[in-house]
């Protein structure tokens, strides 16, 4: 098309019957208040919505209106737009056709200015499209990933080290600049920020032989983000160590801290490690959004089973539930959904744990700290001295702590804690190999719930699978005789990989799950010295209800993939 050009938006919405003359007036005189948008002002008092404002707009030019939630983007064409231009212009180049103009999406598209910028930033003819600003601007965050932002401000703080006539304390925001303005401070803020829009979990900061690498944890699996100079590692292995509090004269052993960041986007609570390696302190962070709020029990996604054994544990006045599964498996988050549940002004509720990984209003929360004989156990007696109801226990980690938290379960109160087994099933007969007595765990242990994170498949993406000859086998081998007609009555899919999913075919995760209720019939089983005898018992109970069966149903309902439901047998296999 060619080049556009400008429209009275008013006059525009009067004209489509999508406003009245007297609310243009009103908003007239708002805006001259104010000093807003007059489009904004439309929207803010709720007579137009973004999609109808950008539809009318591109009715206007005669230009086609694209919905970028539901498109696949290429990152080589958003590529011939620098990332920095794209954001301060709102466009985005989604087609490029041989032959034919460079289709480019823009949220005002009767911004000469910035139309004649894009122009001679891609050297292209301009062929436009009309998008809401507010979908272009998750479009940017999807396909750009702040990749370019975070290399650059990567360069720009090896350059300051360089220059020799820099302070150090400059650098880090310590000296007479502000410390918005430090360059380690401008990419650290850039680095969450980035972690955040990408729901990334985890920072790793690694110094290599070469480089520094930094590389995000997304849906359980890192991505390289960057690699920066080797240059500046120990530059911003310092100031996240000032940020923790931690001791920074101390490079030879690890270190634990915790701090807090307040960004555009909401406030994150993270948790840190270093660790001292051939090339320098590695640096993992765990990422807690206190801004996306907690989960609620029937958020989770339990099958309906598995909610109402939960149900009805979370409805007793006393007894133990235990959550277990491996490291990252959402143990915690599940938890505190049953907090949630339970967290009212009746109850009295206390915490103890290392560290503290969500705040809940109304909560009694402990954090554990060993150093000042802290511990589990002091502060476990501790509370049950401060009459609760409900007591969480962040990890039972030896024999004191799990007797201290199932005595306190056949006393009255009820207690919810963690441990790390492999599935439900063998969790009683660790308790019991940690050294409590085989009595208390058979009287005050009602509920073990496992689980496991599975990712799920990118709705843009995913398309219909056949089985292959590895996928077969296994299950065969999962199923027995029943794989051939589960194989032919199920939509099997798999993730193609597209922009919205970064390549990888996955957007989120979901939990798979298994369970046992600790019954009479397993109460007596756990009281024989024969441990055969509970399993063979538990085994019966669950029925074929276990974490592998669980992730192939979310698989044959095309929720995940046959890899991903794999990858959990694999896991419990071993």
């Amino acid at each position: 098309m060619a080049r556009p050009e400008r429209i009275r938006l008013g006059d525009l919405l009067i004209q489509e019957a999508l406003i009245t003359n007297e609310q243009l007036a009103e908003a007239l005189l708002e805006q001259k208040k104010t000093g807003r948008k007059l489009g904004r002002v439309f929207m803010d008092r709720q007579w137009v919505t973004e999609v109808q404002i950008a539809k009318a707009v591109a009715r206007q030019l005669r230009a086609p209106f694209i919905d970028l939630g539901t498109r696949s983007l290429r990152p080589e064409v958003a590529a011939l737009l620098p990332e920095m231009h794209a954001r301060r212009l709102r466009a985005l180049p989604i087609e490029d056709t041989a032959g034919a103009p460079l289709r480019v999406a823009m949220a005002d598209p009767t911004d000469l200015n910035a139309y004649d910028e894009v122009a001679r930033l891609t050297r292209r003819e301009i062929d436009l499209a009309v998008v809401a600003e507010s979908h272009l601007l998750a479009a940017l965050d999807r396909v750009y990933r702040g990749g370019d932002e975070i290399a650059g401000l990567a360069r720009e703080l090896t350059a300051d080290i360089a220059n020799v006539e820099d302070e150090i304390g400059d650098l880090l925001g310590l000296g007479q600049v502000t410390t918005e303005d430090a360059p380690v401070v401008r990419l650290l803020s850039s680095m969450f920020e980035q972690a955040i829009r990408t729901r990334a979990s985890d920072i790793h900061i690694e110094p290599q032989d070469r480089n520094l690498r930094i590389r995000f944890r997304i849906d359980g699996v890192l991505h390289v983000q960057t690699e920066a100079d080797a240059k500046i590692a120990g530059a911003v292995a310092l100031r996240l160590k000032l940020m923790s509090g931690l001791d920074i004269s101390e490079k030879r052993l690890p270190q634990d801290g915790r701090f807090h960041v307040k960004l555009k986007t909401g406030s994150i609570d993270v948790r840190i490690s270093t660790l001292p390696t051939q090339h320098g302190e590695s640096v993992v962070m765990r990422l807690l959004n206190q801004s996306a709020g907690l989960l609620s029990l029937a958020n989770l996604g339990l099958p309906d089973d598995v909610a109402a054994a939960v149900a009805r544990t979370l409805k007793r006045p006393n007894g133990m539930m235990v959550v277990t599964g491996p490291t990252g498996s959402g143990k915690t988050t599940t938890l505190y959904a049953a907090l949630n549940a339970l967290n009212d002004t009746e109850r009295k509720i206390i915490t103890v744990e290392d560290p503290i990984e969500y705040r809940l209003p109304g909560l009694n929360q402990v954090q554990v700290l060993e150093k000042i004989d802290l511990s589990f156990q002091r502060v476990l007696r501790a509370a049950l001295r401060q009459d609760p109801d409900v007591i969480l226990i962040g990890e039972m980690r030896d024999q004191t702590t799990a007797e201290i938290g199932l005595r306190a379960a056949l006393t009255g109160h009820l207690v919810l804690s963690t441990l790390h087994t492999n599935d439900a099933l063998s969790t009683p007969l660790r308790l019991i190999d940690m050294g409590v007595p085989r009595y208390m765990v058979a009287l005050s242990l009602h509920l073990v719930l496992a689980q496991r994170l599975v990712r799920t498949l990118c709705t843009h993406c995913s398309e219909p699978h056949t089985p292959d000859v590895h996928e077969h086998t296994w299950l065969k081998l999962a199923l027995g005789p029943d794989a051939d007609a589960v194989m032919a009555a199920n939509p099997w899919k798999r993730g193609r990989g597209c922009s919205e999913c970064n390549q990888t075919g996955y957007t989120g995760r979901t939990g798979v799950y298994e369970f046992i209720e600790m019954t009479q019939a397993l109460v007596e089983a756990m009281n024989d010295d024969d441990p055969v005898r509970f399993t063979q018992a538990g085994r019966r109970q669950m029925a074929g209800r276990t974490l592998r069966r669980d992730a192939l149903r979310l698989a044959a309902a095309g929720r995940t993939s046959l890899d991903e439901a794999m990858r959990v047998g694999t896991q419990l296999e071993e």
